[in-house]
């Protein structure tokens, strides 16, 4: 491959501009400076080629069933959209149905007990539902065993030439349920219930692997998938008494959740499906590997602060869930991490933008049409195979511990998805990653959230310690009629202050402060200006060069000028040789505790 040098080459010239440094001391290979890590340690290249070719996979249907569960899937369905159906009452969860049918769903979730609709509103509530069309899914909690009693009476009932064809999930997940805290059906209720549906002539699946619940607490990828699968392993271990290995596989479905991160979503769920097929296969039933997946679409990434830019991020979601194969994919409605009615439109308008995510994606973007078409990608491969491997490690720790009740118990499942989370939460507050209009770009000129906007919903949500600093400038905009606001005082020509203007006022506005602008100010400007403001917060903003001419009379005339804090942009380094009297109170560049440095401000104002 005559022309990778050449990039080489060039990749190594533009580092060693950058950096300001010797190309020839970059190393042989100095693209791996570019390389990326995710949390789980694996390593992202820049580019792969064919030097980075792994054997191809057995096509959909076979093990280990990387490309898909089934071989004859229908291209001109995809994968099933589904939503879930969360009203209380049973006429308003059938007129639910029955129009998320007509307008386009083919698979329904139904919450039942505190989850939606009581156990005895099944029937009315699943009435002129086809069954063998859209596969059924319960979201039960304790009161699994009697709706899937309930179901049963339904669909006794119901003729079908196929009773097989008839799917039904009912959704039982006490392992799972158990790591968030959840009520759940009991696990030796699970395994009757397991053993009970096993007997049923149509296709039902008992048992809910939820490894969403590893995700909403901050797990990685890795970690997500090797708790799920060491949960998988532990109901095995509880049916292997009571039915055949092979039927005690087919009781297990797994759900998952999808992120704004295409690809790791994409291999996420093809990483997914090799580990359960080990698993299958390691058990002397490799045929029954390919267990459903169900994916939805994360609500930790979902925000509160410019909550359209969610549509976006379930649009991506959706699209890795479904080229990676799932067979089901629930999208979370935009609006979903606010009380309803907060932004003024209807649940209708939320759960049909939902829904035609997923339609525009199937029916115009014609995804279905190929099953995984991301095989082949020397990227997509290679992230596949380097995920499920840390994965199986991750599920080789849980069984080293004693299994997967047993890593629960001791606290070993939540410290270690715990130290990810606070990785997670250290690179948004340090602004390393970003959640756009949160930590990056935030709109402050959209409405105040409400006070119970403020205070809904538990759950795990990437940008919240923003959010909550936006709160306390939105209270403060209450009692003042004015946000907290800090001057900005450009040095020097517009090209000289620019970049540092723009990072600045988003970084402020990004913990609710609103900047003022003056423009480029003169020398003897800056005391005029600052008493114009009348703000208390100022931010010197120039070139190191000009901070070095210009920045220690700045402050002095600030100070004079009655400014109780006068910060830097940039970091400290770059202001040397000032007397401590005429330096900054502190300095603002771009990897500090921004959440830190932003709620010391806000203190600083009374917000």
């Amino acid at each position: 491959m005559p022309e990778y040098p050449a990039w080489r080459k060039g990749v190594a010239g533009v580092l060693a501009k950058a950096r300001k440094v010797d190309a020839a001391g970059l190393g042989a290979e100095p693209e791996k400076l570019l390389n990326q890590s995710t949390y789980d340690g694996l390593s992202i290249a820049p580019l792969y080629t064919r030097r980075d070719e792994l054997p191809e996979q057995p096509l959909p249907g076979a093990y280990p069933f990387v490309r898909g569960g089934d071989a004859t899937r229908d291209v001109h369905r995809g994968w099933f959209v589904s939503a879930r159906i969360g009203a209380a009452d049973a006429a308003t969860a059938n007129r639910q149905i029955t129009g998320g049918l007509e307008n386009g769903l083919s698979a329904v979730e139904l919450g039942v007990g505190t989850h939606g609709v009581p156990v005895d509103g099944i029937a009315a509530a699943l009435d002129g539902l086809l069954f063998e069309l859209a596969p059924l899914t319960l979201r039960a909690g304790p009161d699994a065993a009697a709706a899937a009693a309930a179901v049963y009476e339904v669909i006794d009932r119901y003729s079908a030439p196929d009773r097989a064809a008839i799917r039904v999930a009912l959704g039982a997940a006490p392992l799972t349920s158990a790591f968030a805290g959840a009520d759940d059906l009991g696990l030796a209720e699970t395994t009757a219930l397991a053993v009970a549906a096993a007997q049923r002539p149509e296709t039902v699946r008992a048992i809910t692997v939820d490894g969403t619940v590893f995700h909403a607490a901050g797990a990685s990828d890795a970690q997500e998938l090797g708790a799920a699968v060491a949960a998988g392993l532990e109901y095995l271990r509880v049916l292997s008494g009571e039915v055949p290995v092979p039927e005690a596989l087919r009781q297990l479905e797994f759900r998952f959740a999808a992120t704004d991160d295409q690809f790791a979503t994409l291999a996420k769920f093809r990483s997914a499906r090799r580990l359960w097929a080990r698993v299958a296969h390691a058990l002397g039933a490799p045929a029954e590997g390919a267990a459903p997946q169900h994916a939805v679409t994360s609500a930790a990434m979902m925000s509160r602060r410019d909550p359209w830019v969610n549509l976006l991020r379930t649009t991506l979601a959706a699209f890795g869930a479904g080229v990676g194969g799932a067979d089901t994919v629930t999208v979370l409605p935009f609006d979903s991490a606010l009380p309803a009615g907060e932004l003024g439109v209807s649940a209708s308008f939320s759960e049909r933008m939902a829904r035609n995510t997923q339609l525009l994606l199937l029916e115009e973007s014609h995804l279905g049409h190929v099953q995984d078409p991301g095989a082949g990608s020397w990227y997509v491969e290679q992230y596949t195979d380097d995920l499920a491997a840390a994965a199986w490690e991750f599920m080789q720790e849980i069984e080293a511990a004693g299994g997967y009740r047993s890593a629960l118990d001791s606290g070993l499942l939540a410290t270690r998805i715990g130290a990810t989370n606070h990785r997670r939460e250290s690179d948004i507050a340090h602004r390393r990653t970003a959640v756009t209009g949160v930590n990056e770009f935030p709109n402050l000129a959209e409405s105040p959230l409400s006070e119970a906007a403020r205070t809904a919903g538990p759950g795990q949500r990437y940008g919240a310690p923003f959010e909550v600093l936006r709160d306390r400038s939105d209270a403060y905009l209450a009692a003042h009629g004015a946000r907290p606001q800090a001057l900005l005082v450009p040095l020097g020509t517009v090209a000289e202050h620019n970049v540092r203007v723009t990072f600045i006022a988003n970084l402020l506005a990004s913990g609710g402060i609103e900047t003022i602008n003056p423009g480029p100010l003169a020398e003897g400007d800056i005391a005029a200006a600052a008493k114009e403001s009348g703000a208390s917060i100022a931010v010197l903003c120039g070139t190191d060069a000009r901070y070095g001419t210009d920045a220690a009379g700045a402050v002095e005339q600030l100070r004079g000028a009655g400014v109780g804090t006068v910060l830097l942009a940039g970091p400290e380094k770059v202001l040397t040789g000032i007397e401590e009297a005429r330096r900054p109170d502190g300095f603002l560049a771009a990897r500090i505790d921004a959440v830190a440095a932003l709620t010391a401000l806000l203190e600083k104002v009374g917000a």
